[in-house]
């Protein structure tokens, strides 16, 4: 049931092999001893070329980031209990004025977190994690907040998956003028580090084994569908802690992020999240009022949207070939039929499961296109921005978003579903 990363493993791979191959081979029958360190230069001015970014966004408002570990002392952990608190790592993207901060962008991955995801991508002997490090981000740690209160938005990734692979849509909505909270669940990704107490430590994916050893296929659906249910929890706590709100919000942990507090409109808060993320962000809708909009890019429903939550605005984004009414996935009709508010069932012609995160975007940089979803890493990067920040301009701001009334000239590649 776990969806395999082979796809998105063949598309990472030629992204970040093609151009470092190229510019470290030394040239045939180049002379040896002094002129090693030419090479060396030239390799590196090459692969400074070459580095992957993060596009820039397109918003008014340039981009800050702050990183916090938030601990919640209510729960003990769902897959380690003895580890204690349910803790979670976030990366704040928040809108920031044009001057001030300092001059290096915030880091895409640590070196030990990216060899993590390259191992369990089942790549980790084909090139080396630096490179994946050192994507280039636009965010920089410590810029002057722009004034005013925005809109809350959090981010949830798929499973597996570090939450620096929703790097894109968290700049781009970070522009436009949203704080956005994109999280980490402990024990749920290939490797996240944790930086609070008790101390500095890389977490592996527990839940991945817990996960596969269902002896049914019916038994795992069940333990994703718990999974949801607790990134749900997870995410109603990160709200409480941005916000100043609930238990212990000003002890511990919850003093560093209660500093947003002051920047966010606690009546426009919405949840977003690639594949479990974006089932969780759905499932927190019903179980959280404070959450008044959802999107789920491309995540099958394996916990039902809770009976609260069925009246609430949802963006339902994912791929043509496996989530148009008619395709394998049940979860998307069953949950659209029981949807009873605003709601858009889009479908992305071309697209993959990971075409909604940042793999496919920097692997169109180095030209390279996954042939299962022949869909451009750029065009990638553009529908999935655009249309999440419409729906979240729409429901949490009340702006328009013609985007949202119907097909569009300028991305052909969407379909709208009304089954």
């Amino acid at each position: 049931m776990i969806r395999t990363h082979r796809a998105a493993a063949t598309l990472l791979a030629a992204a970040l092999l093609a151009p470092a191959t190229t510019a470290c081979a030394p040239a045939e029958g180049a002379p040896a001893g002094g002129a090693h360190a030419g090479r060396a230069t030239a390799a590196a001015a090459a692969n400074r070329a070459d580095r992957l970014s993060v596009p820039r966004p397109t918003g008014r408002w340039a981009v800050g980031r702050d990183t916090l570990q938030l601990t919640d002392a209510e729960r003990r952990d769902p897959w380690v209990p003895s580890a204690g608190p349910r803790r979670l790592m976030a990366s704040v993207f928040y809108p920031a004025r044009r001057s001030g901060g300092r001059g290096d962008s915030a880091r895409y991955l640590s070196v030990e977190e990216a060899e993590l995801l390259l191992k369990g991508l089942k790549l980790d002997t084909s090139f080396p994690a630096d490179r994946l490090a050192s994507v280039r981000t636009n965010a920089r740690p410590g810029a002057r907040p722009a004034p005013g209160k925005h809109p809350l938005v959090v981010l949830s990734p798929g499973f597996t998956l570090h939450r620096a692979t929703l790097t894109t849509l968290a700049e781009e909505l970070a522009s436009q003028g949203f704080l956005v909270a994109l999280l980490d669940h402990a024990y749920e990704s290939f490797g996240t580090t944790f930086t609070g107490p008790p101390g500095r430590r890389t977490l592996t994916c527990v839940a991945c084994g817990i996960v596969e050893d269902a002896p049914t296929d019916e038994g795992e659906k069940k333990r994703l569908a718990r999974a949801a249910r607790d990134r749900a929890a997870d995410i109603s706590f990160a709200v409480d802690r941005l916000t100043g709100a609930g238990k212990g919000a000003q002890s511990g942990t919850g003093r560093g992020a209660a500093r947003w507090a002051a920047l966010i409109d606690p009546h426009r808060i919405g949840a977003a999240g690639h594949s479990l993320g974006g089932n969780a962000a759905a499932v927190a809708a019903g179980t959280d009022r404070r959450i008044r909009a959802a999107a789920n890019l491309d995540g099958t429903f394996f916990a039902p949207v809770p009976r609260a939550g069925l009246g609430r605005p949802t963006l339902m984004l994912g791929t043509r070939k496996g989530h148009t009414p008619h395709a394998a996935d049940p979860t998307w009709p069953r949950t659209w039929h029981r949807l009873h508010g605003w709601k858009r069932w889009l479908t992305v012609a071309g697209s993959g499961h990971f075409t909604f995160i940042d793999l496919p975007v920097l692997g169109g940089q180095a030209g390279i296109t996954d042939p299962e979803a022949p869909l451009s890493g750029k065009r990638s990067g553009e529908i999935t921005t655009r249309y999440v920040t419409a729906f979240f301009d729409r429901q949490l701001r009340g702006l328009p978003a013609p985007l949202l009334d119907g097909p569009s000239r300028k991305n052909p590649e969407v379909d709208f579903h009304t089954p």
